[in-house]
């Protein structure tokens, strides 16, 4: 560890530095809403952009497959090939892409092109989420990193908890192509926005980086991918059809209630977490796949009370929530100087998950109908909680508290790496 590490920290922020640069990391958080938003936002807008393209709504419906797909397959090899760029103008080429992509969604009226500016709205995204949550670690004090995460990743439940109805009431209010031209306007906002307040970070050194397929060997990397794993495919089998759940359990008219009522509840979570992650990772996981685990139970045993839907939804929110904090810091504390590759490689399992959990979710309806989803998800979690339990040592050790403060304790000379990898102690 000769060299800076890529999620080294400003020896002002560490020394002198106690205030999280909230301009700068609103603005990262904005770029996280914006990708989210832009992903799932053809979902309820697929009946006119059906029509208007002339395709089976099955086949509208595919534009927000191929945008996962675009992330999944490009999120490593272009974290990879972009290592060694500086993160503001990456960042601004990301966000620009998504311009470009929102603009020609926007405008067109044939359905290949259509498909193809969604697969370059997910190519955009896997680079930009792979480099987020590093880029966010690094403004901040090796104390406030796990809080200056949350707020960077606090876009995604404000995307799907009030984006995506905006986006709808938009789109049925004046045209779905307004709905995407206003993504491209806020793109275009945000473009000034961190130009403006967003700090510049150099990318890797050649020798400092580890190739992506040997990250897999850095202790704690691999369990934690592992978990994403699980935990996504079984957040996403319940999400993506909880209508259809709601609907086959006589609540099908409360749908929007309940999503807020999840869009609040995790807000509530992203708070939670940022303000005690940094000592508590490890139980705040523990607690993440309990609480989420608890309500998929309460959905599949009682879900014929609706006051009991609406608590297992609270807990749900409060377990899913700061979830995405979570994994990303235990990845990027667990890779060290691999960070960024780390962080490509759960960007790519996560939406590899969601695809998945999407097509299984399909399949368990056919086979077994809509009150399979809960329990599908109580299944997946049992061997998640697993994991984050005997990972004790690396991935979500126990000790990551100490390991920080030790550092803090020792301000970072010119060349010296900062690290909170429990195994660098």
């Amino acid at each position: 560890m000769a060299t800076r590490s890529s999620l080294s920290v400003d020896p002002r922020a560490e020394t002198t530095g106690q205030r999280l640069p909230m301009g700068a990391l609103l603005a990262l958080a904005t770029a996280v809403f914006i990708t989210s938003l832009t992903e799932t936002l053809p979902a309820g807008l697929l009946p006119a952009m059906r029509a208007d393209l002339t395709v089976s709504e099955s086949a509208m419906g595919q534009s927000v497959t191929v945008y996962a797909i675009g992330t999944a397959l490009t999120a490593i090899p272009l974290t990879a090939a972009t290592a060694r760029w500086r993160r503001k103008p990456l960042l601004l080429t990301a966000m620009a892409g998504f311009a470009l992509a929102n603009t020609v969604t926007a405008v067109s009226t044939f359905y290949p092109l259509t498909m193809m500016a969604r697969f370059v709205a997910g190519v955009a995204a896997g680079l930009a989420w792979a480099m987020l949550p590093g880029y966010a670690r690094r403004m901040a004090p090796v104390h406030l990193q796990g809080r200056a995460i949350a707020i960077a990743m606090a876009g995604i439940p404000i995307a799907l908890s009030l984006g995506v109805p905006a986006g709808t009431f938009l789109g049925e209010a004046l045209s779905w192509q307004a709905a995407f031209l206003v993504m491209t306007l806020l793109t275009v906002v945000l473009l000034a926005w961190i130009t403006a307040t967003v700090p510049d970070h150099p990318g890797q050194r050649p020798e400092s980086r580890t190739p992506t397929l040997r990250t897999l060997s850095v202790p704690g990397v691999a369990p934690v991918l592992l978990v994403t794993l699980i935990f996504v495919l079984a957040h996403t089998i319940l999400y993506t059809y909880i209508a259809t759940f709601l609907d086959r359990v006589g609540l099908g008219d409360s749908t929007g209630l309940v999503l807020l009522v999840f869009g609040v509840t995790c807000l509530l979570s992203i708070w939670i977490v940022g303000a005690h992650i940094h000592r508590r990772l490890r139980v705040l996981t523990i607690a993440s796949a309990l609480l989420i685990a608890v309500a998929a139970a309460v959905l599949a045993v009682r879900a014929d009370s609706p006051a009991l839907v609406y608590a297992a939804v609270v807990l749900w929110g409060l377990g899913w929530g700061g979830a995405p904090t979570l994994l990303q810091t235990a990845v990027g504390d667990a890779g060290g100087e691999s960070a960024d590759a780390a962080q490509a490689m759960l960007v790519t399992l996560w939406n590899a998950a969601m695809a998945g959990g999407a097509a299984a979710g399909g399949l368990l309806f056919n086979l077994l109908g809509p009150r399979s989803f809960p329990w599908s998800a109580l299944v997946l979690l049992m061997p998640a909680l697993v994991v984050v339990i005997t990972a004790r040592a690396h991935g979500f050790p126990t000790r990551r508290a100490a390991v920080a403060t030790d550092r803090r304790s020792t301000p970072p000379t010119g060349n010296t790496p900062i690290s909170t990898r429990a195994s660098d102690r």
